[in-house]
């Protein structure tokens, strides 16, 4: 939920907060618990207190709800500046071939839940850059977003590109583009033999990988499609079941790219 005025985002839930408490506790300018979360707090309410930051302990968990907007905050809400989703720079691209660090883009994900599971994911799997359109359709960082991502939102990056076709244009040859689809000819268990490249020397290397994630209704648009290297699928045993939740099958992809 964001207060508008005070241009601030509500963080909810035990895991984000205590993520946000462990790695950058400065963004917290106020925190709010109810009476059996405050044994828990009590360390960054002391590190506030030093700061002249306020917190408060509500008499009700109902006041939380009405602070982030959700029955979800188990207990504690913290207020942050409201996120500043970076610009994708051509140096950010550069260091990304350089450093071989793999990318998710997202292709208009519209659910702020599914945006944060997959950031979880993300972390988990140690991919920390994702990449999101500047477009209305394509979920924003929420306060729900953060709950679901449980402290994954402090460990990956995200940037936002005008345009993805000019990106997946930008990357052709550097970046291998893997993108997802229920008629992908390849397997995602293909991806790590696909990504290898020859050396002059004859030794192989692995390529960087950005893995495009389509929209939960439509998938990918026809022009993304267009631009991709090759399209993965995820093989299912079940006859009557074409395709999973677009933040499961993120956990299932990333899986399959770092098992190697």
């Amino acid at each position: 939920m964001k207060n508008k005025l005070n241009k601030e985002l509500a963080v909810c839930g035990f895991e984000a907060v205590k993520s946000l408490e462990r790695n950058s506790p400065d963004k917290i300018q106020r925190l709010y618990f109810t009476a059996d979360r405050a044994a828990q707090f009590g360390d960054l309410c002391r590190s506030m207190a030093q700061r002249k930051a306020p917190y408060n302990q509500v008499g009700s968990g109902s006041e939380l709800e009405k602070l982030c907007g959700s029955v979800h905050h188990q207990g504690v809400v913290a207020m942050i500046p409201q996120p500043e989703i970076l610009r994708l720079s051509p140096s950010d691209v550069n260091r990304w071939v350089e450093k071989g660090e793999d990318v998710l883009l997202l292709d208009r994900v519209g659910n702020a839940n599914n945006l944060g599971a997959i950031i979880r994911s993300a972390a988990f799997f140690a991919v920390r850059n994702i990449v999101i359109p500047l477009d209305e359709a394509q979920a924003g960082i929420t306060t729900s977003a953060y709950r679901v991502a449980q402290g994954g939102m402090e460990k990956v990056n995200v940037y936002s590109v005008k345009s993805m076709e000019n990106l997946l244009v930008d990357i052709k040859g550097r970046i291998l583009v893997f993108g997802t689809d229920v008629r992908g000819k390849e397997s995602i268990e293909k991806m790590n033999v696909l990504r290898k490249k020859k050396r002059s020397d004859g030794t192989e290397k692995l390529m960087p990988v950005l893995v495009v994630l389509g929209n939960e209704e439509h998938g990918m648009s026809g022009e993304i499609k267009g631009l991709c290297d090759y399209l993965v699928t995820i093989p299912s045993p079940a006859d009557d079941m074409e395709s999973l939740n677009v933040a499961q099958a993120a956990a299932v992809i990333l899986y399959e790219l770092k098992r190697r």
